[in-house]
């Protein structure tokens, strides 16, 4: 029975929300076409009651959806928050922000050449002279996996080096090659030896 009462109720609340909108002569003309339709007559239906007068039909609270509280972060924002120093910390920060930050229809949890070549442009970031070698280099640092078809994945060690490790601090960002501080030794001038050719007599 509570079935049967509920599926008129909802029923009901369908017909009203359908009918609400329109004006009086459009509701008479639905009307007609659906008891019509449904082979009712009109004569033998209880007279019809204003919509304004008629009980409210409880309906279902609508679900609020609140606003994420960070806007979204563009990559250029999140390149300048990062500042990164090499393209390969530079193809850590794209991985992790299609990851992570880019809207849903664009996320993903790998990347390619061509997803660093648009990200890298649109961050404002030089592109590297050989861009098909910087995944693989950051595979060789420890900060990708290789996740097949080309593309690759960031890995724990290149998610904390974006979250934690980036910005760098002082001048720790790149790899630092000591210069050779061997001195040159100055050349001993060696006198030169007299000539030992006797005088012919």
């Amino acid at each position: 029975m509570a079935t049967h009462v509920d599926s008129e109720i909802e029923a009901i609340r369908i017909v009203l929300n359908a009918l609400e909108p329109l004006d009086s002569v459009v509701r008479e003309s639905v009307l007609d076409y659906v008891f019509k339709r449904l082979g009712i007559l009109r004569g033998s239906a209880s007279p019809a009651v204003p919509l304004q007068q008629q009980a409210p039909v409880p309906t279902q609270p609508k679900t609020v959806v609140s606003s994420p509280a960070n806007p979204q972060q563009h990559i250029k924002d999140f390149k300048e928050e990062k500042q990164p120093r090499s393209a390969i910390e530079m193809a850590a920060i794209v991985a992790y922000y299609i990851g992570n930050l880019a809207p849903e229809a664009e996320r993903k949890q790998s990347v390619g050449t061509t997803d660093l070549d648009t990200y890298f442009k649109i961050a404002e970031f030089k592109l590297p002279a050989q861009q098909k070698f910087t995944l693989i280099n950051a595979k060789n640092a420890g900060y990708f996996d290789s996740a097949g078809g080309g593309e690759y994945k960031l890995n724990a060690v290149g998610h904390n080096l974006v979250v934690h490790s980036m910005p760098r601090k002082g001048n720790d960002g790149g790899v630092t090659r000591k210069r050779s501080t061997k001195k040159k030794t100055a050349k001993k001038a060696t006198p030169k030896k007299k000539s030992t050719k006797k005088k012919k007599e």
